[in-house]
């Protein structure tokens, strides 16, 4: 019976090294993925994905795929960006996810609302939209919590100024990418409730 243990034994080595395939795998790429953000990112994003100033987004704890999927769209020119297009001209689509996880996994900044009674106003429209214009509640789509789903992005604790410019870019289609629903929904918002929305998810 002695001979059996070498093969079990090999079996178990041979399992165990496939268990940890992933992990050694998910520690290249976050590593990758670190020397690609300090390299370019950092320099708009912040550090720690808390960014540098509201023309740019925060994108720590941002979900994953909707960063890579951003990142792919400003390689292809689907999203226009000449400094982005610049900058992620040479990235693999590998490389574009283990940045998203990289920067999902970043502490979140929280800050209080800089008008309260503007995020009140948000709060209600981000919940129940607009009935009398045709708004419908942007948690229908982005969740309670603002905290978005693997294709949308997470919108709570997002700097309101970037938030405006984005809700404006749509209203003006001027943003090109994700505007199937978000043209024909942001056509209907005023100003005054695209800057309460933004004011409201800041401070989620």
């Amino acid at each position: 019976m002695k001979f059996l243990r070498y093969p079990v034994l090999s079996a178990a080595v041979a399992m165990s090294a496939v268990a940890a395939a992933p992990a050694a795998h998910a520690q290249a790429d976050e590593a990758r993925a670190k020397r690609i953000a300090g390299g370019s990112c950092f320099l708009c994003h912040g550090a720690n994905g808390e960014s540098t100033s509201e023309i740019f987004p925060r994108l720590a704890g941002q979900n994953a795929e909707y960063i890579a999927k951003q990142l792919a769209a400003f390689k292809s020119g689907q999203r226009k960006s000449t400094a982005m297009a610049d900058m992620v001209s040479k990235l693999t689509p590998d490389e574009m996810l283990a940045l998203g996880h990289y920067y999902q996994k970043m502490e979140l900044p929280r800050e209080e609302a800089k008008d309260p009674m503007l995020a009140g106003m948000g709060r209600y429209i981000y919940h129940n939209g607009n009935r009398f214009s045709g708004v419908p509640s942007c948690a229908s789509c982005h969740g309670q919590a603002g905290e978005g789903a693997a294709n949308l992005p997470r919108l709570a604790t997002q700097f309101s100024g970037y938030l405006f410019t984005q809700l404006k870019s749509f209203n003006k289609r001027e943003r090109t990418n994700d505007n199937t629903v978000m043209h024909t929904v942001v056509e209907k918002m005023t100003e005054l409730e695209m800057a309460a929305v933004s004011e409201y998810l800041s401070s989620k």
